[in-house]
């Protein structure tokens, strides 16, 4: 399908993969999008010189950059920097179209319904878009596609005169009259206000004074506070709403001068916010802030997981900005006519923006869309060739999951490792994202569709790098179709779903593709070292094991169901680690959280878990988000014959009472690039998966034990293997 991006700072038109729906959302077919003068424009020409130098200037990006250069060296840190400004952007966020298709859950669309959608995500400048059920809303009868793909930008111009509360007769000023202050003008009106506009084009100020606009400011004015106190009795205006775009701070501030004692100003624009106390406090003045659409904008439970406000509680939500904001446009009370400067099809989109920078140009402009998709590839999440053929004796791979993880480790390994893996297709969940890897990693396709890669014959293995929800149901499903998997810790969320796994490999039914978990610790050097170390005892070992986790806030998708929490989606490394440097079945597990007293702390992020083993070795975690992350993240320490080893973050052992005495790398090694080795070599030997099924069986089942221990009352419950 065709898609609008922004690549290298310039706008393109390209062929990306079609979306596939999935639960909560609707598939709709695009028949118009809506660019607008004002905050894409401003994207393009101050986005791509911005993301260049962008890691130089944010810490957090220096941060992630200092990480990279430590765990995957300076060529590492390198590439990912390249990769990150090379990457296609897509734009838009305000289309209508027909709906195509429905995920699960969603009851009340169907197949065939007119829609506008919103989101800056999900609403782009597409032939075929998913969008969230609560971003959607219905066109009202007598309202076109054109005029229906501007909702996003009605609902934030709706929203922002809802934040001024204004009554029948106010005055209010509208500072800056592109599009969103157009719209505020006919809002405003319609709520029986006078209003006086500010901008500092001529041509902007006309267009809203046949739009209802009363009086203006006129540019140039010397004392703009004195021409507002002349138009209003002398008092001031009752509001300001501020829908202009600048850094400075000016315009904040003068918009204090404009008001009457205890006026309110609202900021909808892009705007300085340096405040002074004297410039509010005389006249008691009201500084409000509007946030896009309204109420659930940036709540990832209202706009992905389809919660709604309850209308008794929050009675304009975002969603019913929109839908009122369609019944305004019925009704005639929006006029959309004069401020549309042309419409294009979305293969002339360049010259569709570069309109927009003319002189006098009408504020937005309309792309148009065909009545089906161009084909690219299958319609279902369609994939794109890059017309290279297999190459032979090596084991053609595909990724399903093109998020941070997989482009930052196991990609960048993937083409490193290339005399054995041949990188055969991408999936993710945007087409945009999952081509744009597929360009930097040297993949032979791109898809979002994971079903692609479970039908293509060039593909021997699927490497799974998704959220942790589906990981058991996408890794069973490659196993079925024949493929070797490589799935990313967790295996499985639920227990039903490891039962379904073990089930596969119960049966009899010939040879079997092999599994393995990404659990990468056990393939670092340092561990390596430490097993052999501990393979000559005569007695049990003592494990000791601190990790220093780092917060992450409770609302993050880890905690979530996608996540299934740190204990099951992260400690599970720490469980198959001391699996591995036992090699013996738990008989037991014990387990204790830390209560916090607060809702900061998330209860199953602070923890310790003790495992017992059928040889009498005991092996336990301290797991804690408590403390620093300045402070070094994971530290084993292992008791055994007289001796003493420390495994220090995978970057130094020590062995005390033993020989050889220390072992350090360069930079840390957690094992990620050998465990893909070890892949390698086990499907084209045709031997057994690199880690014994039991042992990725077992410590996925013993975090599941610890989980049920922690939920249950936190208090130290234990789980002896066979008791109910």
């Amino acid at each position: 399908m065709k898609q609008v991006l922004i690549r290298s700072g310039q706008i393109v038109v390209d062929d990306v993969p079609a979306p596939i729906v999935g639960a909560g959302g609707a598939l709709v077919r695009v028949r118009s999008s809506c660019i607008s003068a004002g905050t894409e424009s401003a994207g393009i020409t101050g986005g791509y010189a911005a993301l260049a130098t962008r890691a130089l200037q944010e810490p957090g990006r220096i941060k992630n950059l200092l990480r990279l250069a430590r765990e995957r060296g300076v060529r590492g840190a390198v590439d990912a920097v390249r990769g990150a400004v090379a990457e296609d952007t897509p734009v838009g966020y305000s289309v209508a179209g027909v709906v195509a298709e429905v995920g699960a859950g969603v009851t009340d669309l169907g197949v065939g319904d007119e829609v506008a959608c919103a989101g800056a995500g999900s609403a782009q400048h597409a032939e075929c878009v998913v969008v969230p059920r609560n971003l959607i809303v219905k066109i009202p009868e007598g309202v076109s596609h054109a005029d229906a793909s501007t909702v996003a930008l009605g609902a934030i111009a709706l929203h922002g005169v809802r934040r001024l509360e204004p009554t029948l007769g106010e005055w209010v000023v509208v500072v800056g009259l592109g599009l969103i202050g157009q719209l505020a003008v006919q809002l405003l009106r319609a709520h029986g206000c006078r209003v006086i506009g500010s901008d500092l084009s001529v041509d902007r100020i006309e267009l809203a004074r046949s739009l209802g606009m009363e009086a203006a400011i006129a540019p140039g004015d010397e004392d703009p506070a004195a021409t507002v106190r002349r138009l209003t009795d002398g008092y001031g205006a009752d509001g300001v709403m501020i829908t202009a775009a600048s850094r400075s701070d000016d315009v904040v501030r003068d918009a204090f001068r404009l008001c009457r004692r205890k006026g309110r100003v609202v900021v909808v624009g892009d705007v300085g916010l340096g405040l002074r106390r004297e410039d509010l406090y005389a006249h008691e003045l009201e500084l409000r802030i509007s946030t896009s659409y309204g109420p659930g904008r940036y709540d990832p439970r209202y706009e992905q997981e389809g919660l709604d406000y309850p209308i008794g509680y929050v009675r304009w939500t975002e969603g019913r900005n929109m839908r009122e904001y369609l019944q305004l446009l019925a009704e005639g009370k929006v006029r959309l006519a004069p401020l549309i400067g042309g419409t294009y099809p979305v293969t002339q989109a360049p010259q569709a923006y570069a309109s927009l920078a003319s002189r006098g140009a009408a504020p937005i402009v309309l792309l148009t869309y065909p009545g089906k998709p161009e084909r690219t590839g299958p319609q279902r999440g369609g994939f794109t060739a890059r017309g290279t053929a297999p190459r032979p004796g090596r084991i053609g791979v595909a990724v399903v999951g093109a998020g941070t993880f997989a482009r930052e480790m196991h990609l960048p390994n993937l083409r490193r490792l290339g005399r054995d893996f041949d990188l055969r297709l991408i999936v993710g969940r945007s087409g945009v994202h999952a081509q744009q890897a597929a360009k930097q990693f040297g993949a032979a396709a791109a898809a979002t569709d994971y079903r692609e890669a479970l039908t293509r014959p060039d593909v021997h293995a699927v490497l799974i790098c998704t959220r942790h929800h589906l990981h058991a149901r996408m890794a069973l499903e490659a196993l079925r179709a024949g493929k070797h998997v490589f799935v990313e810790k967790p295996l499985a969320l639920e227990e039903v779903e490891l039962r379904e796994l073990e089930a596969f490999f119960g049966t009899d039914a010939g040879e079997q593709p092999l599994l393995l978990t990404g659990f990468n610790r056990r393939f670092s050097p340092h561990a390596r070292r430490l097993r052999a170390h501990l393979a000559g005892r005569t007695n049990p070992v003592m494990l000791h094991c601190r990790v220093n986790a780092g917060y992450i806030p409770p609302d993050h998708w880890v905690h979530g169901a996608e996540g299934g929490g740190r204990n099951i989606g992260e400690a599970c490394h720490l469980y198959d680690l001391f699996l591995y440097l036992v090699d013996a079945p738990v008989l037991e597990v014990q387990a204790a959280s830390v209560r916090p007293r607060t809702g900061y702390y998330v209860p199953g992020d602070n923890f310790t878990a003790t495992l017992r083993f059928q040889d009498g070795s005991i092996a336990t975690l301290v797991y804690s988000a408590l403390g620093s992350r300045r402070f070094p993240k994971e530290r084993l320490e292992a008791f055994a014959d007289g001796t003493v080893a420390v495994l220090d973050d995978y970057r130094e052992l020590t062995l005390t009472g033993a020989r050889p005495r220390r072992f350090r790398s360069r930079r840390q090694d957690k094992g990620h690039a050998a465990e893909l080795e070890a892949f390698a070599r086990a499907i084209q030997g045709g031997g057994e998966p690199p880690i014994p099924l039991w042992q990725q069986f077992e410590a996925t089942r013993v975090s599941f034990e610890v989980e049920r221990a922690l939920r249950t009352s936190g208090l130290g419950r234990g789980a002896h293997r066979g008791e109910a």
